[in-house]
């Protein structure tokens, strides 16, 4: 195998087919090696075309408490006051630096995440 950068979508899906075929190779073999550099190439290639946003912070609390089957008082808990609940989900209040840090916390949310402007 000759190791390129994956400039193509045509490339990327050989690139695919190729990895899938031979990444359960023995560490050691031609085949494990070739498979190393062939996922360095397909990272850098999705890094390069498939760029995806991280959520705003409204939208990522929202998505983990859907995850953990929490409600709105139970969010009150953590933030300490029902209408502070409501207001951030009107986005008639950002959230600060305590509330980052108590939801990221509480419900491990990245801090990435939670500090994206909205």
């Amino acid at each position: 195998m000759e190791a390129k950068t994956i400039k193509t979508k045509r490339a990327y899906t050989s690139a695919l087919e190729r990895f899938e075929n031979i990444f359960q190779a023995s560490s050691g073999s031609k085949e494990s090696d070739e498979a190393d550099v062939l996922a360095l190439l397909i990272k850098d290639y999705e890094d390069r075309h498939f760029l995806i946003e991280s959520p705003d912070p409204i939208d990522a609390i929202k998505y983990r408490m859907e995850q953990q089957g929490l409600t709105n008082k139970d969010l009150a808990l953590i933030l300490g006051y029902k209408s502070r609940v409501s207001d951030i989900f009107n986005k008639n209040r950002k959230l600060n630096l305590a509330m980052v840090r108590k939801l990221h916390e509480s419900l491990h949310i990245p801090l990435q995440s939670l500090v994206k402007k909205y």
